[in-house]
């Protein structure tokens, strides 16, 4: 006899699941009505089996595509062997991580965290002790100099230096030791720069802002300006960094290289989050045994994902991909300027696409582009980001630039 029991329940729709959030679910977050269950690539698949064209690849974290073969073959290798020691002990696998990231991007040391917060925190806190140690500055003095709409996270520290209201209200005190400048503003740079600066630190392209390209020579001036004035470049490229602008660091564009490098989501390929400070032996060989750690930066796990995904890039085809597709990308979105488009700033494989405001604020649109199958994300105002996975196809991205156009000239 079938009892109660042995019925299977339901399968929760879409809405029953966005429903079930609402009242369990911190609010901090406003996502757009579509529930993922499955994915391949570039593709996504919603739990009724809609398909989407995923154009935002988790904030770069999806460089390589969902479920890349490789990536996801080194993780099932890794969990059938060793999960996490804590870095109270060595693992076998973190030694090699460390050396081929340090190779791939010219750099000398490793320090491994998990988030990209983390990350920045931890850069902050190697160039203060940097500065004291090496640079001399009087104690509790040091301060560094940080770009007006920034975007480096939202922990209390980082929140301190933003200028979003949004993500600053309500959460003061703030933390001390951060002067704020212009973005691509030399001389606002060079005005703020003193003798109690430890760093400055920077997004060579502000994603958050709306993907935001400095003018030709800024990184040099900001390069050639830290070096004269004894202070180091610390260069955040969670989301520019690891193939996205068709080079593997934004900072390449201008063979450009930082102190202290900021790395995160990408190298995690999407499977774990794994994020990375690395900089000079000079640098980081300031920090000493109890001075700041993490019970899983570096774990065995993430370390095999990451030397994968450093891997991937060492044979150049991503960022080639990215170049090559990004020359499509930029001609589709001038094709589309006067056309519900009023401008747009692109590199690589990723565009901030400003969209006519009487069209629709960037939620409408990017909620348009939804419903037609492609996922995008909006940021301040009307702007919509693109950001596509480095594995999609020429005709993929045609046929994304051809929805949008659709939706656009649909009008309000």
């Amino acid at each position: 006899m079938t009892t109660t029991a042995d019925v299977p329940a339901p399968a929760r729709t879409s809405a029953d699941l966005i429903r079930a959030e609402e009242p369990v679910l911190a609010h901090n977050y406003h996502p757009l009505p579509v529930v993922v269950a499955r994915a391949e690539g570039t593709w996504v698949e919603d739990v009724e089996g809609k398909r989407y064209l995923d154009m935002l690849a988790g904030y770069s974290a999806l460089n390589f595509g969902h479920r890349h073969p490789a990536l996801i073959e080194a993780a099932h290798r890794q969990l059938d062997r060793l999960t996490l020691t804590s870095r109270a002990f060595h693992n076998d696998k973190l030694a090699e991580f460390a050396e081929r990231l340090a190779e791939l991007t010219g750099l000398d040391m490793v320090l491994p965290m998990n988030t990209g917060a983390e990350a920045v925190e931890s850069g902050i806190k190697v160039a203060r002790k940097w500065a004291y140690e090496v640079k001399g500055v009087p104690a509790d003095r040091a301060t560094i100099v940080v770009a007006a709409e920034n975007f480096h996270g939202r922990t209390t520290t980082i929140v301190s230096f933003s200028t979003d209201e949004t993500a600053r209200a309500g959460f003061g005190p703030f933390t001390p030791g951060f002067k704020i400048v212009p973005y691509n503003d030399l001389a606002a740079l060079e005005a703020a720069v003193d003798e109690t600066t430890a760093a400055v630190l920077l997004e060579p392209i502000q994603g958050e802002a709306g993907v935001i390209i400095p003018d030709a020579g800024y990184l040099t001036g900001v390069r050639e300006l830290t070096r004269r004035k004894g202070c180091l470049f610390i260069a955040d490229e969670i989301q520019s960094g690891l193939g996205r602008t068709g080079r593997t660091l934004a900072v390449e564009h201008e063979s450009v290289v930082p102190d202290v490098l900021l790395l995160g989501k990408a190298l995690g390929g999407g499977i774990v989050p794994v994020s990375a400070v690395v900089a000079g032996r000079d640098v980081l060989g300031v920090l000493r045994p109890g001075e700041h750690g993490s019970t899983f930066g570096g774990n065995p796990l993430a370390a095999a994902v990451g030397t994968a995904v450093v891997e991937l890039l060492e044979t150049g085809e991503f960022q080639r991909r990215a170049a090559d597709l990004g020359v499509l990308l930029r001609d589709g979105l001038a094709g589309l300027v006067g056309k519900g488009v009023v401008g747009f700033r692109a590199r690589g494989l990723w565009a901030g696409v400003d969209i006519d405001p009487a069209i629709g604020t960037g939620r409408e649109v990017s909620a348009r582009l939804m419903r037609e199958g492609i996922l995008v994300k909006d940021t301040h105002g009307s702007t919509i980001r693109l950001a596509p996975p480095l594995t999609i196809t020429g005709e993929e991205l045609e046929s994304a630039l051809g929805t949008l156009a659709k939706v656009l000239a649909q009008g309000a």
